[in-house]
């Protein structure tokens, strides 16, 4: 075997760019402080692993794409309908899945009761770095799942790992978590971007190899992106992050990059003492609204991944008393908000720039899309007038910077969902009013910021 020296390299935690040396700011991407060493060891010059005993590792032969046989990856179930969303459908062999989330989302447990579930199908193996086996299996009597045919190892080495999964050959394996995984060969400490990369490009190739279904647990940074390279997010077939706060029983499942099925797509859970029990219906959910409604409230409606949501927007609109007034926003974009309040002065009329002004989606959820534009600016409006909206009002719609109202994808979709909630007056873009009436809601169609106003007197 030749021998290869040890060589190490400096690589963007912001975007993945390689570079020889370190530099204040990525040439690629323009961030700043981002680069990392790192070490890449002493690597033996076939460093392209070949997992002997699997249909991969003799080597790829050329293939018309009108031959490749789709029915040779069929998925299987996780055995929860809205895990089963988030990923598309199901398991696809072969793909590599990584969830993150912050301590105590409930990530060990959720995938706890899943690889329970598989094992009375299929081989899996659950591999723990940072619990004990003790420690799981008490997790595991203590949610009263089935703990006969799961098999259980702790290690931390990357190689250890993968000889023993050879040997059980499993369709399913967990990693939980990549950030304590190590190479011998990496010189770096476990945790660092040389062994998360590594350790994680290892997995992997075994993975697409055997055709296992690959499931790795990562943590999380404060702003809740997941830790580590960003490379790692190009390696995989889907980001998956389990959000919730520790004050709520209710988690969210979102996808962000999903190879084999829709992007952005919402899972929602409930932690209970069973563990994590699937909501079927989450707009009733976040609909637990009070009988009076106060001013400054407001229902929308937003689409998250193939279904809509039914989510409550709320304002407060309050005398400054500081020279700068506050501008808030939790659940939603800071600077929109800021953008669409220029908007309101502009082309409603309305001045709030002495004002501060708080918004909040109830329940936890984070809306990313602009549906939600319309709904808040007439939450706003409602708290700035102490007026409330009512109690059957539902609203969409994209304001642009001219007031005008932009049409939104799904609208037909979107006032369904709300008239089976047995909301009875919506106001929307003009361009989303259905060609046939829908029974039991009156739709008030709006071009522009000032008839959105008017509808509110109607």
């Amino acid at each position: 075997m030749a021998k290869s020296k040890s060589s190490s390299a400096y690589v963007c935690n912001e975007c993945g760019a390689d570079f020889v040396k370190w530099q204040g700011q990525c040439s690629e991407c323009g961030a700043w402080n981002s680069l990392s060493e790192v070490r890449l060891g002493p690597t033996p010059s076939n460093r392209a692993e070949r997992f002997e005993g699997y249909a991969g590792a003799a080597g790829s032969d050329v293939q018309l794409l009108s031959e490749i046989d789709l029915q040779a990856l069929p998925r299987f179930s996780s055995g929860k309908g809205e895990f089963d969303r988030v990923l598309g459908g199901g398991f696809v062999p072969g793909s590599v899945v990584l969830i993150g989330g912050h301590p105590g989302a409930g990530k060990s447990t959720l995938l706890l009761q899943t690889m329970c579930y598989l094992a009375q199908q299929q081989e899996a193996l659950y591999c723990t770095g940072e619990e004990s086996l003790q420690q799981v299996a008490m997790r595991a009597q203590r949610l009263g799942l089935p703990t006969d045919k799961l098999k259980m190892l702790s290690e931390t080495s990357v190689e250890n790992l993968v000889s023993t999964a050879q040997k059980i050959q499993p369709k399913v394996m967990v990693v939980d978590s990549i950030q304590v995984m190590h190479m011998a060969e990496i010189s770096s400490a476990p945790g660092s971007v040389s062994q998360v990369r590594e350790s994680a490009a290892y997995l992997t190739r075994f993975a697409k190899q055997s055709g296992t279904v690959l499931i790795l647990v990562g943590h999380v940074t404060k702003d809740g992106s997941l830790a580590g390279p960003k490379v790692l997010e190009h390696m995989i077939d889907c980001s998956i992050l389990l959000e919730g706060s520790h004050d709520s029983r209710f988690r969210t499942l979102r996808g962000s990059k999903n190879r084999f099925g829709a992007v952005n797509e919402l899972g929602v859970f409930a932690m209970t003492e069973q563990g994590m029990k699937e909501i079927h219906n989450p707009s009733a959910i976040f609909l637990q609204r009070a009988d009076d409604v106060a001013a400054g409230s407001v229902v929308m409606v937003v689409w998250e991944g193939t279904r809509p949501l039914l989510v409550e927007v709320q304002a407060l609109v309050d005398d400054s008393h500081m020279g700068n007034p506050k501008r808030v926003a939790v659940g939603l974009e800071q600077n929109r908000l800021a953008m669409l309040l220029a908007v309101l002065h502009r082309h409603g009329g309305l001045l709030i720039g002495d004002q501060d002004v708080f918004v909040n989606v109830v329940g936890g959820v984070k809306v990313v899309e602009t549906s939600a534009d319309l709904a808040l600016l007439l939450a706003v409006v409602s708290s700035f007038r102490d007026r409330p909206l009512g109690q059957e009002l539902i609203v969409f719609g994209e304001v642009g910077l001219s007031g005008e109202i932009r049409p939104v994808p799904s609208g037909q979709e979107r006032l369904r969902e709300a008239a089976k909630h047995g909301f009875k007056k919506a106001i929307v873009p003009a361009a989303n009013v259905p060609r046939e009436s829908i029974e039991g809601i009156k739709i008030v169609p709006v071009k522009n910021l000032q008839q959105a106003l008017a509808a509110l007197d109607q």
